[in-house]
C-alpha cells in the first residue's frame, strides 16, 4: 500500500476519528449488525495505526487501512467463539475487504436502523449519538440530563438488541419512515447541540460534530423534501451555525447574542433557513424543529431591527414547552418571560430547582443566577453563579460568568 510520510501518525488517526468513525462503524457493523464488535474492532484498529504508522509512515487511504484491520479484527473475533461450521466463511463473504478506493457512506442507514421500532424509543437517539457520531456515555448522558452509568448499561442493552434482532442496516421503506424519523431527528439535534456547547472545541471528543450534524441533516432533508420537521431542523441547524463566528471575540472571549457583530454572521445560510422554514410551514402541522427554528428566526429578527419581541418569543416557547415538557425548554422560556413581564414573573416559571435532572446542568444555574441578580437577590445569584461557574467546561464562558459574578454588589 502506498505511503505519505507528511502526517503526522497521531494527528491523522485523530482527524480520521474525527471525520469518519461513524462512517467505519456504519460500514463494519451493516454486514454483521453487531454494533459492539464494530466498534471494538475500530477501536483495536485505531491502536494499531498508532503503532504501526510511527513505524511505517501514514498510509494513503487511512479509512481503507483501517477498514481492513477492523475486518480481521471481526474475523478473528467470530472465529475465536468457535461458532458452527460455515459462519466463518459467510462472515469473510460479508465483510471481505471492498474494491473501492472510497469506503461508502452508510451512516443513514445506521440511522435509521437504530430507530427501529424493536429498539426502546427512549434510547434510539442517544444509541445514534455513540455508534454514528462517537460520543462516550458521559456526553450522551449530559445531553439527555442521565447518570452516565445508566445511559451506559442502556445502550450496551440496546446493541445486544440490534444484534439479537439481526436488525437490518438500511434506510427503510416510505411507509416506515415516519415511524422512525423523530428518533433520527433527535439524535442529529443532540449531536449539533453537544457541538453548539463546546464552539471553542475544547472537548477533542466532539470530533466535528457541526459539521456531522449539518451533513445529516441536509442528506434526512434530501431523502424527505416533503418532510417539515426534517427541513425545519436544517432550518434550526443553519440559523444557529450561521452565527457561529460571532460568538467569540478576537481574543477569544465569550460574545452574548445581543453584543454580537452581526456583519460576521452568515447572512446567506440565515436566508437558506428562512427559506425552509418557510417551505416546511407549508408542508404540514407545526412541531418542534420548526418552533426551535422560528426561534432562532425571531432572534435574529431582533438583533436585525431592535424591535423588541420578546412576547413573541415567550409565546413560541410557551408551544414549544406544550409540545416537548422540557426542562431545558422551560429554562429559555423563562428568560424570555423575563424580558417580556419581568425577572418575579421568570423565577416563578423557572423549573423546580428539586428536580434531579437540573442538578448539574449549567444553563439552570446561570439563568437562575441571571434572574436572581435582576430581582436584587444578589447574594443568592452569586451562590447560583458560582455553581454554574463550577460546571461550565468552556473557559471563555466560565471567564464571562465569572465578570457577570463579580458585578454584583455585595
Amino acid at each position: 500500500m502506498e505511503k505519505l510520510t507528511a502526517p503526522v501518525p497521531h494527528a491523522a488517526a485523530e482527524d480520521v476519528a474525527r471525520r469518519s468513525y461513524g462512517k467505519l462503524v456504519a460500514y463494519l457493523a451493516a454486514g454483521t449488525h453487531d454494533l459492539a464488535a464494530a466498534e471494538d474492532a475500530l477501536s483495536e484498529a485505531f491502536a494499531s495505526a498508532l503503532i504501526d504508522w510511527p513505524l511505517h509512515g501514514c498510509p494513503a487511504n487511512p479509512e481503507a487501512w483501517l477498514l481492513t484491520v477492523a475486518r480481521r479484527k471481526i474475523i478473528d473475533s467470530f472465529r475465536s467463539r468457535q461458532r458452527h461450521e460455515g459462519v466463518a466463511s459467510d462472515l469473510d463473504c460479508l465483510i471481505a475487504p471492498s474494491q473501492e478506493s472510497v469506503v461508502p457512506d452508510r451512516r443513514l442507514a445506521l440511522l435509521f436502523a437504530c430507530a427501529h421500532p424493536a429498539i426502546d424509543a427512549s434510547i434510539r437517539a442517544p444509541l445514534m449519538l455513540q455508534v454514528v457520531l462517537g460520543l462516550d456515555a458521559k456526553a450522551i448522558a449530559t445531553a439527555f440530563l442521565m447518570s452516565p452509568a445508566a445511559m451506559g448499561k442502556r445502550l450496551v442493552r440496546a446493541k445486544e438488541k440490534i444484534r439479537q434482532a439481526g436488525i437490518p442496516f438500511r434506510i427503510p421503506d416510505r411507509d416506515e419512515l415516519p415511524s422512525r424519523l423523530e428518533a433520527v431527528l433527535d439524535a442529529i439535534y443532540a449531536a449539533f447541540a453537544e457541538a453548539w456547547s463546546d464552539p471553542g472545541a475544547t472537548d477533542v471528543a466532539n470530533r466535528n460534530l457541526t459539521e456531522e450534524a449539518l451533513f445529516l441533516a441536509k442528506l434526512v432533508s434530501e431523502l424527505l423534501p416533503k418532510e417539515p420537521e426534517a427541513l425545519g431542523l436544517l432550518a434550526l441547524i443553519l440559523h444557529a451555525e450561521a452565527r457561529c463566528r460571532a460568538r467569540r471575540s478576537p481574543g477569544g472571549e465569550f460574545v452574548p447574542l445581543a453584543e454580537q457583530d452581526q456583519q460576521l454572521w452568515d447572512w446567506q445560510m440565515i436566508l437558506e433557513a428562512e427559506s425552509l422554514l418557510r417551505r416546511a410551514s407549508s408542508l404540514g402541522p407545526v412541531g418542534r424543529f420548526q418552533l426551535e427554528a422560528a426561534l432562532q428566526s425571531a432572534h435574529v429578527y431582533r438583533c436585525r431591527t431592535g424591535n423588541a419581541n420578546w412576547k413573541e418569543v415567550a409565546e413560541l416557547y410557551e408551544a414549544l414547552f406544550a409540545l416537548t415538557e422540557s426542562p431545558v425548554v422551560a429554562i429559555n422560556r423563562s428568560l424570555a418571560i423575563a424580558e417580556a413581564r419581568g425577572p418575579t414573573a421568570a423565577l416563578a416559571a423557572m423549573p423546580d430547582s428539586g428536580d434531579t435532572r437540573l442538578t448539574s446542568y449549567q444553563p439552570y444555574w446561570a439563568a437562575r443566577a441571571e434572574l436572581l441578580a435582576k430581582t436584587g437577590a444578589h447574594g443568592e445569584a452569586r451562590n447560583a453563579y458560582e455553581i454554574a461557574i463550577g460546571l461550565e467546561r468552556d473557559p471563555a464562558v466560565r471567564r464571562f460568568l465569572q465578570k457577570r459574578q463579580s458585578a454584583l454588589n455585595y
